[in-house]
């Protein structure tokens, strides 16, 4: 990793760096800007993301060319009910010499697709939690380290639950982002088919590796936030737990549950990264706003008044904000 005079001049390295990212994974992927930006903003936060869509809206092939993009190591695993907690992790086996060895699972990468992550049962489920929240996994009394960095994209269908487990409240927290993904616009439609019934045909460019992106990360840490911004992050998810002193009156009133602390420091991480890629050096409300939807949507849950009037937790977040 090339060495900066100051951080200033990181940042706009780390600038460039995202536009130029951008740009390549829109050779692949037509429109979805938001989904792409929050995916990158994760990742460079060194947070996990959960993507919540229909299918056919290139949820996979958005990581998939993400991961090409950054370089980075990629396995895809496809959750099913009979999906073994082995399977992912990895297990022992006697080799020749009549010795255990640990085989790795496809969990030893740099970014972990789990697809369909809700299909497999929560015993497999939870071997993921070691891996999102310590960056190791534990197996027959020996952790392992994964390799670094290390991302959990995961996806979700909204719309078909049968046959489905629904994720632990402990295991959604660990999600930095919960991003949803909706139909693409007319146009963007027109050039997906376009470009999908032809020869058309995309080389990929490596922008960043991975000792690249361990630097980012460790520059996002070092944004300099002033202490009001701080406060309102901090103040918008302490607003959000219900018979409170800070509670509202529709808090109180709508949700059952808010957000931990996990979510105020992901406020000021994403604010954070949300700043260098609009090309500030520091953040401001603003940043806190633009990535507090996809933070606060999966940790606040809502009670039968809200469901019964139809108050979504999107309305409650605008709300608070």
């Amino acid at each position: 990793m090339e060495q900066f005079k100051s951080d200033v001049e990181a940042v706009d390295f780390f600038n460039d760096r995202y536009k130029k990212l951008q740009a390549e994974i829109h050779k692949v992927i037509v429109g979805q800007d938001e989904v792409v930006k929050d995916v990158l903003i994760s990742i460079f936060s060194n947070g996990h993301c959960l993507l919540v869509g229909v299918p056919g809206l290139a949820k996979t092939l958005l990581v998939n060319t993400i991961a090409n993009t950054l370089g980075l190591t990629y396995n895809r695993i496809q959750f099913t009910p009979d999906l073994m907690p082995s399977d992912i992790i990895g297990t022992e086996i006697l080799d020749e010499s009549r010795q255990f060895r640990f085989v790795k699972g496809p969990l030893f990468a740099n970014i972990i697709l789990a697809d369909e992550i809700n299909r497999t049962p929560p015993k497999t489920q939870s071997a993921l939690l070691e891996a999102m929240q310590e960056k190791t996994v534990t197996t027959a009394g020996k952790r392992y380290d994964l390799p670094k960095p290390f991302f959990v994209l995961a996806t979700q269908n909204p719309i078909e639950q049968e046959g489905t487990y629904p994720l632990p409240e402990a295991q959604l927290d660990r999600f930095m982002f919960n991003v949803w993904l909706t139909y693409p616009k007319y146009q963007d439609e027109l050039q997906v088919v376009k470009n999908t019934t032809s020869d058309y045909n995309v080389k990929l460019e490596k922008i960043l590796g991975a000792d690249e992106i361990l630097y980012l990360q460790d520059l996002v840490r070092r944004v300099p936030v002033t202490d009001n911004v701080l406060e309102y992050a901090v103040k918008l998810a302490v607003k959000t737990r219900p018979n409170t002193a800070d509670a509202t009156a529709e808090v109180n009133k709508f949700l059952s549950w808010g957000a931990g602390p996990r979510a105020s420091q992901y406020l000021v991480l994403g604010a954070k990264c949300h700043a260098i890629v609009s090309g500030k050096y520091s953040p401001d409300i603003e940043d806190v706003k633009a990535v507090a939807p996809a933070i606060l949507r999966h940790r606040i849950v809502r009670n039968y008044k809200a469901e019964a009037e139809g108050i979504s937790v999107e309305d409650l977040i605008a709300k608070l904000m």
